[in-house]
């Protein structure tokens, strides 16, 4: 079994409710919580593990602002597991999901400098490293509903943008939707085999000089609600 997530870059609006919700998950769990810096004060700063990156593409009139969620992985060859020099950072056989043991970290930053992805950070309170669980202790957890057996972010996304499962199950939704999709995992040439992966966005025709409608900014806004209507 290899757990991870799939991230839909079309879909997603950058709300960062999956940062808010996972944050509030972890204010206590397997890592223990999520420390915050000055919350109230000129610098606020934090623990978070899911953080969102906003990017815009291409030019007026084709520009589109995409959303980018940006988690731990989960890679298969992960090397923040190879460099940690206490083997407090280590990938469980059982379903892939790398998580470090707190007991054993000693705040070396090793694992962050090996993590292209960004994903690793020091809590400065407690003096050691955290990341993304996948929300461990609740996806196992039999007290709770089958359906609520998911990661925090899943569940909070308003837009259904991230889905949670097994990717080595070839008829699991998540392998469906990479298949249908054309998913890809964020900078294969790594080598790391990430396993979240990322759906790409649907590119809209674009709008050339051509196209531009005649009779100036009357007639431009009369199509716009067209298009709007037709949607």
């Amino acid at each position: 079994m290899r757990l991870g997530l799939v991230i839909d870059l079309d879909v997603c609006v950058g709300c960062h409710a999956c940062a808010i919700a996972c944050k509030e998950w972890n204010a206590s769990g397997t890592i223990g919580p999520l420390s915050d810096y000055q919350p109230y004060g000129a610098e606020p700063s934090g623990v978070w593990f899911n953080r969102i990156r906003h990017y815009e593409m291409d030019e007026y009139p084709n520009n589109k602002t995409v959303n980018f969620p940006m988690s731990c992985m989960h890679c298969e060859d992960a090397d923040c597991v190879t460099v940690c020099p206490t083997g407090a950072s280590y990938k469980r056989a059982e379903d892939g999901i790398v998580l470090i043991d707190q007991d054993k970290c000693m705040g070396c930053n090793y694992c962050s400098w090996a993590c292209p992805y960004g994903a690793r950070e020091l809590d400065r309170s407690s003096g050691t490293m955290k990341k993304c669980t996948l929300c461990v202790d609740r996806i196992y957890d039999e007290n709770l509903p089958v359906e609520e057996r998911q990661p925090s972010c899943v569940l909070t996304c308003p837009a259904h943008a991230r889905m949670f499962g097994d990717f080595d199950d070839p008829d699991s939704a998540v392998s469906r939707v990479v298949r249908e999709r054309g998913g890809y995992p964020l900078m294969p040439e790594l080598n790391y085999n990430p396993t979240n992966t990322y759906l790409p966005i649907r590119r809209k025709p674009v709008i050339g000089v051509e196209t531009k409608p005649k009779g100036g900014l009357k007639e431009s806004i009369k199509q716009f609600a067209n298009r709007l209507v037709r949607r």
